[in-house]
């Protein structure tokens, strides 16, 4: 099955949000985007857009019948490995106790200039179903 989650960004190519296989929810990487136009918000701060990306990957799960808490592992794309530490402290913030396996990588250049990406692959179950608070 695939998703395109509602309160999101349209994404901006042909792809899904998400695909739903074999119990398996694989997300496709989340952008601070604009959600009524898609536009990249690369003015935003690389805390507040990793704040926006895990908020957007966390609508996509429960979409899905998963969560946050259900992710058994993130890709983190930065566009400077310098923003690593402040990345890191949101990522915690979002996940808590919960520590998904995860690469990061450093990548030349992200859609908009944007300065962080995060994709997801998770598992599908009710008991992971609650959102975060």
């Amino acid at each position: 099955m695939t998703t395109a989650a509602q309160g999101l960004p349209a994404p901006v190519g042909p792809y899904s949000h998400a695909m739903t296989a074999n119990g398996f929810v694989f997300c496709a990487g989340q952008l601070a985007l604009d959600p009524e136009t898609s536009e990249p918000l690369a003015s935003l701060s690389v805390r507040e857009q990793t704040r926006m990306v895990l908020d957007n990957l966390e609508k996509t799960l429960l979409s899905e019948g998963s969560s946050l808490r259900g992710v058994l592992r993130t890709t983190v794309y930065l566009a400077n490995l310098d923003d690593y530490a402040e990345v890191n402290e949101v990522y915690r913030e979002v996940f808590g106790d919960h520590r998904p396996a995860r690469a990061t990588f450093e990548v030349s250049r992200l859609i908009g200039d944007l300065s962080v990406e995060i994709d997801a692959v998770a598992v599908v179950t009710p008991q992971v179903m609650t959102p975060r608070p």
